[in-house]
Parts: C-alpha cells; sequence; structure tokens
C-alpha cells in the first residue's frame, strides 16, 4: 500500500449536526442562526452572513462570512450586542426607526412595499446541512 497503512479518519463532520436553523432575510443579505450539537451533544451557535454576488463572467455565487459562537460565550456576545444597539439608537435614534424610514422612501419614491420586496426561493438561501 505505498509504504504507509491507511487509518480511519477520525475528522468525520457528520457528528456536526444541526439542531435548528433560522433564516433572516435582511435586505441584500441573509442571515443564517444555526444551533449544532457536537458529538457529545455540546451546543453551539455559527452565524453566517450570505452575500448574492456576481463574477466578472456574470456567474452569480453566494459570498460567505461565518462566526463561530461558543455556548461559553453566549451571555458575554448577547451583552455586547444589546450594548453597541443601544449606543447606536442613542447616538442615532431616527436611523432606528426602520418603518417610518421606509413609509417615507416609499412615499418620496412612489414606490409601494410590493416593488420593494422580493419572492425568496428556497434555492436562493442555499442552506448546506
Amino acid at each position: 500500500m505505498d509504504g504507509y497503512e491507511k487509518t480511519e479518519e477520525v475528522e468525520n463532520t457528520d457528528y456536526r449536526s444541526e439542531v435548528f436553523t433560522k433564516a433572516v432575510r435582511a435586505g441584500r443579505r441573509t442571515y443564517f442562526f444555526d444551533v449544532k450539537a457536537t458529538k457529545n451533544e455540546d451546543y453551539y451557535i455559527t452565524i453566517t452572513e450570505s452575500k448574492k454576488r456576481f463574477s466578472k463572467e456574470g456567474k452569480m455565487f453566494f459570498e460567505k462570512h461565518k462566526i463561530f459562537l461558543y455556548k461559553e460565550d453566549f451571555d458575554k456576545f448577547a451583552d455586547g450586542l444589546t450594548e453597541v444597539v443601544a449606543k447606536i439608537r442613542e447616538l442615532q435614534p431616527e436611523s432606528m426607526n426602520f418603518e417610518s424610514n421606509f413609509k417615507s422612501t416609499l412615499e418620496s419614491d412612489s414606490i409601494t412595499k410590493e416593488n420593494v420586496y422580493t419572492d425568496v426561493e428556497f434555492e436562493d438561501l442555499e442552506v448546506k446541512g
């Protein structure tokens, strides 16, 4: 066998089972919040930002950025996110009122909500297990 014995790979990704998924469509981005379990049944979260892009040749692809969030960091992460969102609301309260900004944009641009939102097909979300 070419001088070495083939051994079983321990690197089996099947143990990373998906427990729960939440997809959030936000404009041109989609955020995936996935709860996964290790082989020891420890849970962790992956947060994936997915953006539809086009290559120079015009071929569509998804650019993805992923964060792994482990259970020992859940509270610190949630506290940090809450703090920075509160700070932005304090510094720019008008920018956080999306619904009224959206309505004024609709009125000024003479468009309707139906024109703004697009249908999301399951294939657009490109969920992989």
